[in-house]
């Protein structure tokens, strides 16, 4: 049996999810008849949400344009998850949404029921989210302002210092944004190159809308395109080895590290770019494969410092670790 205040919400929810709906349509749905269906829609009428009837047999209802309310029949699994999720914002380079963040979750407290603040609370009071080392922050203004100019199909400038330093001012028809590997990247057809490019969104200031819209392809997929592109972005070490790790293990174990893979003499060649090196020798080690660095050198210096680190740390805990 349902509880009435439930039927209330879902009478809310239905009319979200619809530009107009029967009375009839509603009793069936709700198993009542059309005299409770009109009881339902006074109470939503009670708590100032707008809703217009028209006549007839049964009558139909609409919300008034422009008003949606987001519904609040939340189960613990999604408390839990909008919870960890909002909090989870730094850990994708997008601390400066904390004071949202924050005013988000009070809004939560406020309106949902004790079983699911306790969601909320168990979130901030035992499960710690911290951004990665290799995290970079972004500008939460870029990022809307570039969002919005992607929805609404219009160009933006804006000034941009290449990896190597250079200054330079642009003006592109943005595609997507994207989040990969702690930073953020904008794609884009950039007018005076002529071409699509890809961006830094840390490295972008002075992100501004232009009045000149454009279309954007329909068939454009990010994802391909940044997974073609990505191994090969400008960063400070091009890696260049390989490992002894069949093709197909390869692709599913370096899948989320931007790495492009080829098969080579019963392993695979790895070939990437990246600004710092331990966090790739140490992935590199931990699968436990025979290894053959082509290039950079530092990368064998990396290895090296790495295994002196091991054997020190190997040798001063041994005598600890004697029963």
């Amino acid at each position: 049996m349902y509880d009435p205040i439930m039927r209330v919400f879902m009478v809310l929810e239905i009319l979200q999810a619809r530009e107009h709906v029967t009375g009839a349509e509603l009793a069936e749905r709700l198993e009542v008849n059309l005299r409770t269906v009109q009881r339902y829609i006074v109470r939503l009428k009670d708590l100032s949400i707008p809703i217009d009837s028209s006549r007839g047999v049964g009558g139909a209802y609409r919300l008034r344009a422009g008003f949606r309310l987001p519904p609040l029949l939340l189960t613990n699994e999604e408390a839990f998850a909008l919870s960890l999720g909002l909090r989870a914002l730094r850990e994708i380079g997008l601390s400066a949404f904390a004071p949202a963040t924050e005013g988000a979750l009070a809004k939560f407290g406020r309106v949902l029921p004790e079983a699911l603040r306790e969601s909320i609370r168990t979130v901030e009071d035992v499960v710690a989210i911290e951004p990665g080392p290799w995290v970079v922050s972004t500008s939460v203004e870029h990022l809307i302002r570039a969002a919005s100019a992607i929805r609404t199909g219009k160009r933006i400038r804006f000034a941009y210092r290449s990896h190597g330093g250079t200054a330079s001012r642009r003006q592109i028809e943005p595609y997507a944004v994207l989040h990969t590997d702690g930073r953020w990247y904008l794609i884009g057809h950039c007018l005076s190159r002529r071409a699509l490019r890809t961006f830094r969104l840390d490295r972008v200031t002075d992100l501004e809308l232009c009045a000149a819209t454009f279309r954007r392809p329909t068939d454009f997929d990010p994802r391909a395109y940044l997974q073609d592109r990505m191994p090969f972005i400008q960063s400070d070490y091009q890696i260049d080895v390989w490992i002894d790790m069949p093709i197909e293990e390869a692709e599913r174990t370096f899948a989320p590290w931007r790495v492009a893979t080829e098969p080579q003499e019963g392993g695979t060649r790895l070939r990437c770019g990246r600004d710092r090196l331990e966090m790739f020798a140490a992935m590199l080690l931990g699968t436990g494969r025979r290894i053959v660095v082509y290039r950079p050198v530092e990368l064998c210096d990396t290895f090296r410092q790495l295994a002196c680190l091991a054997m020190q740390t190997a040798n001063e805990s041994s005598s600890l670790a004697r029963p």
